[in-house]
């Protein structure tokens, strides 16, 4: 079985959506759907039909996030001591050597990864070109829009 890296932050925030989707949520669908059921006809019944569509959705979000928590290797990254060198789990800021905009992204495992958070899977192109380098160091990827060049500005881990 592949164990997939996550972090250990990571790790907790799965955790506690698993945790509040298996005490909170199930307990209200459960209670909504014996509501509905109270109504009569479930064959008419939109509250009944949408309770249970609830109910799989969250049934299956249950499922995903047991078999992907079973897998996952647990890092804590700030015991890696990596230096200034970009590892998993490294907070690396970025000039981009096109434009001169700095961006900030850490490199997380895909379970946990969320762009909108700047918080980038492991496998993607720009962290795999990342990986290895350090502080001060030039690197280019192939994005969907091009070849992008930036530099490292700063490695840290939190």
């Amino acid at each position: 079985m592949n164990r997939v890296p996550i972090t250990k932050a990571g790790s907790e925030r799965l955790r506690a959506e698993l945790d509040r989707l298996k005490s909170v949520e199930r307990p209200r669908i459960i209670a909504a759907i014996a509501e509905a059921r109270a109504h009569g006809d479930l064959k008419e019944n939109a509250e009944y039909h949408a309770a249970r569509e609830q109910q799989s959705f969250t049934e299956g979000r249950i499922a995903e996030l047991e078999a992907a928590l079973s897998t996952a290797e647990v890092i804590d990254v700030v015991r890696l001591g990596a230096g200034s060198k970009v590892v998993f789990g490294a907070t690396v800021e970025l000039e981009d050597e096109d434009s001169g905009e700095t961006v900030t992204y850490q490199i997380v495992g895909d379970l946990e990864a969320d762009i909108k958070r700047r918080m980038i899977a492991v496998s993607s192109p720009i962290a795999r070109a990342m990986i290895g380098k350090t502080e001060g160091d030039s690197f280019e990827f192939q994005a969907p829009n091009g070849v992008k060049h930036y530099g490292i500005i700063g490695v840290r881990y939190e």
